[in-house]
């Protein structure tokens, strides 16, 4: 019963892994007709200070890089001069995954855990990151979610194929923490196979890994639409 008491002990006081985290913010915002998302303006300053404003300020992120569209290094490089764990502000490839694994090489030796986080959910928050980070910390892959609400149907040419048991469905965000070694590795091989993932949980589970899954957000939507961007609006004055 000591010893028990003692080890339960240990594991609180134990340090988290020193954890980075890549903000991806490289896209060419195609859905927001014409808009520039990541410097769209929410309540007053551009979309991306209030995301990565929110990682600066969380105790488990130790050091952040942006990965940016080249003609938004300089402005993005301005808006962060604020925010000292932002080491670095570089461009991104061709794909997302090529963008990840950039931003992945700016981050220093120091980092055993990385955050991948979308530069377009702006309505973040400490607890979702701390959570997340937690998880992965033990389970070297983690990632929040929050349970889907609509009925979804698998559709091919038009036609319904299958309806999916909705209570086996979540919604995954980010952002998705991950041993960055694990990472790494996941990425090379989904390139080297020739996979699309259409985020970081999907290379890592491709290589047969399990993803832990934490209790995500409502509010952390990921900006895509113009709507999106009046919804993050209105979200953001009831956090306030």
């Amino acid at each position: 019963m000591i010893l028990n008491t003692i080890a339960d002990g240990m594991r609180k006081v134990l340090p988290l892994k020193y954890c980075g985290a890549v903000i991806v913010a490289a896209g060419n915002a195609s859905r927001m007709g014409g808009i520039d998302k990541v410097m769209a303006d929410l309540n007053g300053e551009p979309m991306i200070l209030r995301t990565v404003r929110t990682f600066q300020n969380c105790e488990a992120i130790k050091e952040i890089v942006i990965v940016t569209r080249p003609d938004l290094i300089l402005p993005i490089r301005d808006l962060c001069t604020r925010f000292d764990k932002v080491q670095a502000v570089v461009a991104g490839g061709a794909s997302r995954q090529e963008s990840v694994a950039l931003g992945m090489n700016a981050l220093s030796g120091k980092v055993k855990l990385v955050a991948v986080q979308d530069g377009a959910r702006p309505l973040i928050t400490d607890a979702v990151i701390d959570r997340t980070v937690r998880a992965a910390h033990t389970y070297s892959a983690a990632a929040p979610a929050i349970p889907v609400k609509d009925t979804i149907k698998v559709v091919k040419g038009g036609v319904v194929v299958e309806t999916p048991d909705r209570a086996a469905l979540q919604a995954v965000q980010t952002p998705q923490v991950f041993d960055l070694d694990l990472l790494r590795g996941a990425l090379k091989k989904a390139e080297a196979d020739g996979a699309a993932v259409t985020d970081d949980c999907s290379a890592v589970e491709l290589m047969g890994m399990s993803v832990k899954i934490v209790e995500g957000d409502e509010r952390n939507i990921k900006v895509t639409t113009p709507m999106d961007l009046k919804i993050a609006e209105l979200l953001l004055e009831d956090m306030k």
